[in-house]
């Protein structure tokens, strides 16, 4: 279980973020992946203080289409601390940071994930309810958070996991499976997005299993369980290799992060 640092938003760059060597041991096969956990209702303030000179005009007019308050504050704290990360590691102001959009993958159109065009960093950014989870390193990773689903949600989706996810699933006491099936759930959202490709890759290929520990299911990637607060389940996803030069760095965000 990777043990999170806790971001609090502030005028002084975030610790340990300024460069690979200084990230987090915590995930085994990820010795320069740093992982941060955000509560973004307690950051929110803080995060509105910075946002006019730290977002971009996208994210501003993001933040302002959101129909409830609420969503709109905790899209704002969660990428002004993405991009105060960001800014850390790369040693530039987090204004200064740019994202813009790769190719799709599927049709090559401006609309794929998000990238930045500054450094050698991939990053993950995924937020669900009051929680933000962003994970930083040199080599492709995906990092996701979520709500454990209701007993409904679990009924509908489960049929769509791989064969032997649903057969465990079934297996158990059906009080213990929102908390089974959100760990499977986060553990394959996150390596979707270390492939950014997301959900269209469908959660059937790869087994990633339900237990405490994840499978070793997809050669190649290190899954790992983060610790969040009760009613979340939460995973970081890295490469076990490192992957070749490019003049843009990878950035995977989760749907809940650009609604």
């Amino acid at each position: 279980m990777l043990k999170p640092r806790v971001l609090t938003i502030g005028s002084k760059p975030p610790p340990a973020a300024q460069s690979p060597s200084a990230a987090s041991t915590a995930a085994p096969s990820a010795a320069s992946t740093a992982v941060w956990l955000v509560d973004t209702d307690e950051q929110d303030g803080a995060a509105a203080r910075l946002a006019p000179e730290v977002l971009d005009p996208a994210e501003h007019r993001r933040a302002a289409a959101f129909v409830r308050e609420e969503d709109r504050r905790r899209y704002v704290a969660s990428h002004v601390a993405l991009r105060l990360l960001l800014g850390s590691w790369l040693d530039l102001a987090p204004g200064r940071v740019r994202i813009t959009r790769a190719p799709c993958p599927s049709c090559g159109g401006p609309h794929g994930r998000p990238v930045s065009e500054d450094g050698p960093v991939h990053f993950s950014l995924s937020h669900s309810g009051r929680l933000a989870l962003v994970a930083l390193g040199p080599v492709p990773v995906g990092a996701d958070v979520e709500r454990l689903p209701p007993a409904s949600a679990v009924r509908e989706l489960a049929g769509q996991l791989h064969p032997r996810e649903a057969a465990e699933l079934e297996a158990l006491d059906p009080a213990e499976r929102p908390e089974a099936f959100g760990r499977v759930w986060v553990r394959k959202e996150a390596y979707l997005k270390g492939l950014g490709i997301g959900l269209a890759r469908g959660l059937a290929l790869d087994y990633v299993g339900t237990g405490d520990t994840p499978a070793n299911g997809v050669p190649g990637w290190s899954l790992t369980n983060v610790a969040v607060p009760p009613g979340f389940t939460a995973a970081v996803a890295v490469t076990a290799t490192p992957s070749a030069p490019t003049s843009r760095w990878g950035v995977a965000t989760s749907g809940s992060s650009h609604r």
